[in-house]
């Protein structure tokens, strides 16, 4: 089974956390002296075998707890903070328990991603999740430019030593009108949500920004494109070989206009 952990608040266990951590067999942790000060800290005696499954071991320890779950022992995987899988690990071992056809639960439990959504002030009701932003300028240049036209809310994570350079390149890529939200220290003692403007958020964090980050981006305003651009788009795209109807077709996919508009627009202009 998998468990939420708390983020930092630890009445936020739940009882059937603290009832899995008692009675699991094997207890699978992203950090073996995290899991054993959770365990404390919630007066738990953790009676099963404690193994550890971080990043680097994960992918060579599943086929071991598959086999332990097989033979009918309970495994309960937790990581440091929040919910399994999710950025964090846990997706190889539900990955192998699917393809062996062995049960699997989740025990609700807190998640950064939904605390920091419902604290930010912008829209909840559609959101994507992108993990972790990309280390390399270049890189997270090109990923944040994927979110140019994004309408849903996203939400993902930064390290607090790299959020002042994400926030920069955030705003010459996106804009900085576009509003968002850092939230740091979720449910901790000095929890702190900062929202703003893109442009004002990279100002606040060039002091310098410590502790665990979750970010919140609004989604893109819808555009206004006019007929002889998304056509001059489809042309383009025809001039490097593509297929007129496959070039409209591409333009209809990325803008929600007509294919057939589109196509019938490119061929009267021919």
């Amino acid at each position: 089974m998998l468990a939420g952990t708390p983020l930092g608040e630890i009445g936020d266990a739940s009882t059937r956390l603290v009832e899995a951590l008692g009675s699991a067999d094997v207890i699978a942790a992203e950090d073996t002296r995290r899991a054993r000060a959770l365990a404390a800290a919630l007066g738990v005696t953790m009676a099963g075998r404690i193994v550890s499954f971080y990043d680097a071991v994960e992918a060579s320890r599943a086929p071991g707890l598959v086999d332990a779950i097989r033979d009918g022992q309970t495994v309960l995987l937790i990581t440091d903070a929040g919910m399994p899988s999710v950025s964090d690990p846990g997706y190889r071992l539900v990955v192998a328990c699917v393809e062996a056809e062995l049960p699997i639960t989740c025990l609700p439990g807190p998640s950064a991603v939904t605390t920091a959504l419902a604290l930010s002030g912008l829209p909840c009701d559609r959101f994507c999740f992108e993990g972790f932003a990309p280390r390399k300028s270049g890189e997270r240049r090109k990923w944040l430019a994927n979110l140019t036209d994004e309408p849903r809310t996203a939400v993902f994570f930064e390290a607090p030593h790299r959020i002042d350079d994400l926030l920069a390149d955030a705003v010459d890529v996106l804009g900085g009108e576009r509003r968002a939200a850092v939230c740091r220290e979720l449910t901790k003692s000095y929890e702190e949500v900062k929202r703003g403007t893109l442009a004002e958020l990279a100002a606040w964090a060039r002091e310098g920004v410590r502790g665990e980050i979750t970010v919140v981006l609004a989604g893109a305003e819808p555009r206004t494109l006019d007929l002889d651009t998304l056509v001059g788009r489809v042309r383009a795209l025809a001039a490097e070989g593509t297929r007129l109807k496959d070039a409209a077709a591409e333009v209809s996919a990325a803008t929600g206009v007509s294919k057939k508009a589109l196509y019938d627009a490119a061929v009267s202009r021919a």
